[in-house]
């Protein structure tokens, strides 16, 4: 009897430890062990312009912000056109102010003294037409029919010539037409949004971070042409970060949006804190490829666990350990 106590209690002991080592992972009631991968968002970042790269300023692993300049296209041409184009600018902004001033007053009395000029020169036509007359009439034979056709001809011009001098003065003082403004206000709006545009195209040239992130790749050198379709580097986003597990049917009711995690990896014992954030509506098979009937009957449901790492120790595709608490703990 003595020697089958030993016996019984090894035997209750090895079964109790394979009753833990069976339900270690799904819990007994408290934690839940579930095991993933760390996930991130990646970016392909490319200019908005095609050209030449002049300058790449960060290297493979460097961290940028957001905003940060990280290359250089060479602009040297838009930037002689934006010049040209700020110089025409200003020629028609000033043809515009020209129209909205009117005429100067010199301009005025310019065309005042061409109209007195004008009435001068009818008033002179006028006498020798008279007296052209007068001595046509009397016939003493000292002017003849052709003498007084002809002044009377340049009677008639000079009378025009005040017309178009007294027209002329008129318009001076009038000034510019509402619809010679509208014109040159429009044409001034173009060449102000042509500059604009160059100016638009200059900025293109910089490429700039989305957001806080890590250099994964550079794809292209200082010299190389590129285009909006080609990615010049790859940049991983440092937030958010996740880990991506899969949850099985059983143990779906224990999985809580909002519930605190603790995530480990095998190369650290300090946890990283994180919450329960996208749980998948839809069941899926695991593994992807099933081999046997006992697999096939095997869902579970996707779940991401939104990660709190603000020292960055977790890195992109990194195997960890998560174990979810529940909230009464």
């Amino acid at each position: 009897m003595k020697k089958l106590i030993p016996i019984v209690v090894l035997a209750a002991a090895i079964a109790g430890g394979w009753y833990w080592w069976g339900h270690r992972d799904s819990g007994t009631g408290t934690d839940l062990l579930l095991y993933g991968n760390v996930d991130i968002r990646q970016v392909a970042l490319a200019f908005d312009g095609s050209g030449r790269i002049s300058e790449m300023r960060v290297e493979e692993g460097d961290r940028v912000t957001k905003g940060q300049v990280v290359g250089l296209l060479d602009t040297e041409v838009l930037a002689l056109q934006a010049d040209a184009q700020v110089a025409a600018v200003e020629a028609q902004r000033q043809v515009l102010l020209k129209l909205r001033n009117g005429s100067r007053p010199e301009e005025v009395a310019q065309a005042r003294a061409m109209l007195d000029s004008a009435e001068a020169s009818e008033l002179l036509a006028q006498q020798e037409l008279t007296r052209a007359t007068q001595l046509r009439a009397s016939r003493s034979g000292a002017a003849s029919q052709q003498s007084v056709d002809q002044a009377q001809a340049q009677a008639q011009a000079a009378a025009a010539s005040v017309e178009q001098a007294r027209a002329a003065l008129r318009l001076v003082e009038a000034g510019a037409r509402a619809e010679e403004i509208a014109q040159a206000e429009a044409q001034l709006r173009g060449a102000e949004a042509q500059l604009r545009l160059l100016r638009h195209q200059i900025g293109q040239g910089e490429l700039k971070s989305p957001a806080d992130a890590v250099v994964r790749t550079r794809l292209r050198e200082p010299g190389d042409m590129v285009t909006p379709s080609a990615p010049v580097f790859s940049l991983a986003l440092t937030q958010p970060k996740w880990v991506r597990v899969y949850v099985s049917e059983p143990d779906l009711g224990r999985v809580q949006p909002g519930m605190g995690a603790e995530v480990t990896s095998d190369g650290s014992d300090q946890p990283a804190a994180g919450s329960v954030g996208y749980i998948s509506s839809v069941a899926e098979f695991t593994p992807k490829s099933v081999q046997t009937e006992e697999l096939r009957t095997s869902l579970v449901y996707e779940v991401h666990i939104i990660l709190d790492d603000a020292e960055d120790r977790l890195r992109l595709g990194q195997p960890v350990t998560v174990r979810l608490i529940p909230a009464a703990s």
